[in-house]
């Protein structure tokens, strides 16, 4: 099983970047399941339905949320319907939305879980918690799992790779938008990274306009964050071959493309 995924899509900088390079990296990785984190798709907090389809037209099969998911109040008028979108699943229970989605893929299903970090994030239920909940339930039917772990801290993401290490196939972190270069596969076989790092605004400061977010530290005020639109963008992905029967990865690539790292087929 190959699986691609893409990390935080920032605005509409980050969505053209995607609808330019996901058929790509698809030429050239061949993936049978693509993940996209969404949950900044829409001017950098949120995402709406007509995002949510664009991004399914253009070939992710799972779209992925976090703190943002509600950012966008429409999400609540169609996300119980957004089949292959899922929140994390440490939401409180009372939520809207589901936090796993499994994927048929010729026969072979892949179990694709959500979970939010609460160090320095709102303190929702234990992501452990649910985790083993969640990869309990998995095992019933499948042992390709896959993580999106959207967390502030990294030593609360690597905590929760080695938490699961050879009870899942990944744990991608997400949310800090700044690709870590520790890609990995862990000891009992499951691949892990701590960001994958964002699709967006490659000029901007986390994809926003780096003269609001300087002025904020010179001065000490509140300002409006806005994604920046202007200059140029990047992508940073995730890539992980894992075996169909045991479920354990076999190798990992991290993405990036920007103007210092161009693509290449």
């Amino acid at each position: 099983m190959k699986i691609l995924f893409i990390g935080d899509i920032v605005g509409s900088p980050g969505r053209n970047m995607v609808q330019e390079y996901l058929p790509k990296l698809k030429e050239k990785y061949k993936p049978n399941l693509t993940i996209v984190n969404g949950e900044n798709a829409a001017s950098g907090k949120g995402i709406t339905e007509k995002i949510y389809k664009q991004l399914l037209d253009w070939g992710a099969q799972v779209v992925t949320m976090g703190n943002h998911t509600w950012d966008k109040k429409e999400i609540y008028d169609f996300i119980d319907d957004a089949s292959n979108m899922i929140r994390p699943a440490n939401f409180p229970e009372n939520n809207p939305g589901k936090g796993i989605i499994y994927i048929n893929i010729n026969g072979v299903e892949v179990a694709v879980i959500n979970l939010q970090g609460r160090t320095f994030l709102p303190p929702i239920d234990d992501p452990f918690t649910k985790a083993d909940e969640l990869i309990k339930e998995a095992k019933q039917r499948t042992n390709i799992i896959f993580i999106d772990f959207h967390g502030e801290a990294t030593s609360e993401k690597q905590a929760m790779g080695w938490y699961v290490d050879g009870r899942v196939s990944a744990v991608v972190g997400t949310h800090t938008h700044t690709q870590t270069a520790d890609e990995r596969i862990l000891p009992a076989g499951t691949a892990y990274i701590s960001d994958v790092g964002m699709t967006g605004p490659y000029d901007g400061i986390l994809g926003v306009d780096r003269e609001s977010v300087m002025n904020r530290f010179l001065t000490s005020m509140p300002v409006r964050f806005e994604i920046t639109k202007k200059g140029r963008s990047q992508l940073n992905g995730f890539f992980v071959t894992i075996d169909d029967k045991t479920g354990r990865a076999k190798s990992v690539e991290r993405i990036l493309i920007n103007d210092d790292h161009p693509f290449f087929i």
